[in-house]
């Protein structure tokens, strides 16, 4: 065949939704590309409208969109950016989604109740995504909903790494807020360099939403500073009941690290008139004006998503970044 070129030349393109731009711009930077300009509007009916403003055939597209209140608004609008890159024959198509919509709703507690993680994955799925990628997914099984790659990178090593420069590890204790995360904090303790472990027993009511009462600390904290670390932090019920548990337990001082920052209200009232030292988060979600503290430290997940999409994009090892920890995150 005269006349026609064959290129294998591979493009990677990058478009951001509208709930968090400053996120994917800051991805953008560490790839050192250019965010490719999408235009969105709500129509007067509420319904999202989206094109691309430039021709996406033939690349590796990544939709970037992050998942604060209203959550529906802004999943609806991550698929139809995913509807409309299939419809203009992007060659593979990645739902980048550090904060994983409905993640809490894995597994039903309840008869007659939903499993809307894997609802989401199924309309991930079915918009036409060929893989995901996400930050610390509240159970790491949801990975499984969906039919295709799913990335599941981690926070922990920018977390543990700002940590280090804030505690003492002799005299530091590492807290998981309930039994479950307790292989959390354990990879969390090896990583600050063998710091001993508590975990703060708490009994939840399963037909009430976002309550829990802590109860005790198992473990000694006694004259230490409590890292306590958890996933996310939705309206900090939890994670201030077991702060205030471990300072009657006798710690010194408390710091709180976790990945996604939800802060609906009161968390910011909370956690402010809490008596903990630090609240550390990454933006995962944006962080506002409104969510903003006196003891709030918020880190970038930008470089950890730009070299995982580079990975992607190499069909390189997305493992590979996280070696550090053999046995991968929960």
């Amino acid at each position: 065949m005269t006349g026609m070129q064959v290129s294998n030349d591979k493009r990677l393109v990058l478009v951001t939704g509208r709930a968090h731009p400053e996120l994917a711009q800051a991805v953008a930077d560490n790839l050192g590309i250019e965010l490719l300009p999408v235009t969105i509007y709500d129509f007067a009916s509420s319904e999202i409208y989206v094109r691309y403003d430039e021709t996406i055939r033939g690349a590796d597209v990544f939709i970037l969109q992050a998942h604060p209140d209203p959550i529906n608004k802004w999943l609806m609008e991550q698929l139809i950016m995913v509807d409309a890159a299939k419809r203009a024959s992007a060659k593979r198509i990645t739902a980048v989604a550090p904060y994983y919509p409905y993640a809490r709703q894995d597994k039903k507690h309840l008869g007659r109740e939903p499993v809307s993680a894997r609802l989401v994955a199924d309309l991930f799925k079915t918009a036409g995504a060929d893989r995901i990628m996400s930050v610390d997914l509240h159970a790491a099984q949801t990975q499984g909903f969906f039919d295709g790659p799913v990335d599941h990178l981690w926070a922990m090593p920018t977390l543990v790494e700002y940590v280090k420069t804030r505690i003492d590890p002799s005299e530091a204790v590492v807290v998981s807020p309930d039994a479950g995360r307790i292989k959390v904090a354990e990879q969390w303790g090896n990583r600050l360099g063998g710091v001993p472990l508590a975990f703060v027993h708490k009994t939840r009511d399963i037909t009430r939403p976002n309550q829990a009462t802590a109860n005790r600390v198992v473990g000694d904290v006694r004259g230490r500073t409590a890292v306590i670390v958890d996933d996310l932090i939705d309206t900090a019920g939890t994670i201030v009941g077991a702060a205030r548990v471990v300072m009657e337990a006798g710690a010194k001082d408390v710091i709180i690290a976790a990945t996604h920052g939800v802060l609906s209200d009161p968390a910011v009232t909370r956690l402010h008139e809490s008596g903990v030292r630090e609240v550390i988060v990454t933006d995962t979600l944006p962080i506002g004006p409104e969510k903003q503290f006196p003891e709030l430290t918020v880190l970038t997940i930008a470089p950890v998503l730009a070299r995982a999409i580079d990975a992607v994009f190499e069909d390189g090892s997305v493992t590979k970044l996280f070696e550090w920890e053999a046995d991968g995150p929960e």
